[in-house]
């Protein structure tokens, strides 16, 4: 009768040696397979493991490319350095802020976001007042994820200063994501604000409101802060039938969010305004405020 041994990894049969060369090559299969085990479960740990060391060695290996002559390289570098979400890699990477390129300092202002927040204003309000529309536009989106007060006063200027209407929006809508009370002043008057026209009408004096966008996200914004002496100058938006419907739904919502009850007629003026979207968002406000009496459901 043949003999049979059995290992974990093979079936070992007789072969025609003797007994003591049969139970060797058993010995010798056993110990590589439990060989093979024991380093195939020391890789999985070590792969599993969080090894700092190697993320520190991404960063050195990002921080040399920024200063590649490639512009796209280094905008790929910055971009990689913020999607670390590490501090030490958003240092790394503040350094693009000053590159001569504008797409490498945009990339720069959201991947400076994982600093403290103080420290990351601080680096990104100098790009409020850089020579490109688009940098000063990312910075001022940055500068309002960053909740800090440092940028306050900084986005109130560019709202109120800036050439340019989208760099203007993006400072309302940054200074509405901080909610800081000192910029109620500076976001009314963008409601209310008008420029001289251009062309022949401004030749006669004919003056255009503020941006569309600028005035929405002001309105926006307003809402946000929350403070009651924003109510004037959002029931002036909502009943002025100059403006847009989008304009006064967004009064309309920042009226229900601030919850003062002096609202409460212009909003009820409008529970069956033409638009169904302006007649829904005064129904929503007028819900948040809790006003009294019965509210007749709303139709398209």
């Amino acid at each position: 009768m043949r003999e049979r041994a059995v290992c974990p990894v093979f079936l070992i049969v007789r072969l025609p040696v003797g007994a003591n060369v049969r139970r060797l090559a058993l010995c010798s299969v056993v110990i590589l397979s439990l060989s093979f085990s024991a380093h195939v479960l020391a890789l999985q740990t070590r792969s599993s493991a969080p090894i700092l060391f190697d993320a520190n060695v991404a960063i050195e290996r990002q921080k040399r490319r920024t200063l590649s002559s490639d512009v796209e390289e280094r905008r790929d570098a910055v971009m990689r350095l913020g999607a670390l979400g590490r501090s030490d890699a958003a240092r790394a990477a503040a350094i693009a802020l000053d590159d001569p390129d504008a797409k490498v300092r945009a990339a720069a202002t959201s991947a400076v976001l994982a600093l403290p927040a103080d420290e990351a204003a601080r680096l990104l309000i100098p790009l409020l007042r850089d020579r490109d529309e688009f940098v000063r536009r990312e910075a001022a989106y940055a500068l309002g994820r960053t909740k800090s007060q440092l940028a306050v006063e900084p986005l109130i200027e560019s709202l109120l200063r800036d050439r340019h209407h989208g760099v203007r929006a993006a400072a309302a809508v940054a200074l509405g994501e901080i909610g800081d009370r000192r910029a109620v002043a500076a976001l009314v008057q963008s409601l209310n604000r008008r420029f001289r026209a251009s062309g022949i009408s401004g030749l006669f004096g004919r003056r255009e409101p503020e941006n569309e966008f600028v005035r929405r996200a002001a309105a926006r914004s307003l809402g946000q802060i929350g403070r009651s002496e924003a109510v004037p100058a959002l029931i002036a938006v909502l009943t002025d039938r100059r403006s847009t419907d989008d304009l006064r739904r967004e009064a309309a919502r920042a009226l229900g969010s601030i919850g003062d009850p002096r609202a409460e007629p212009a909003l009820r003026a409008l529970l069956t305004a033409r638009d169904p979207y302006l007649a829904e968002a005064t129904r929503e406000a007028l819900n948040r405020l809790r006003a009294p009496g019965p509210l007749q459901p709303w139709r398209r």
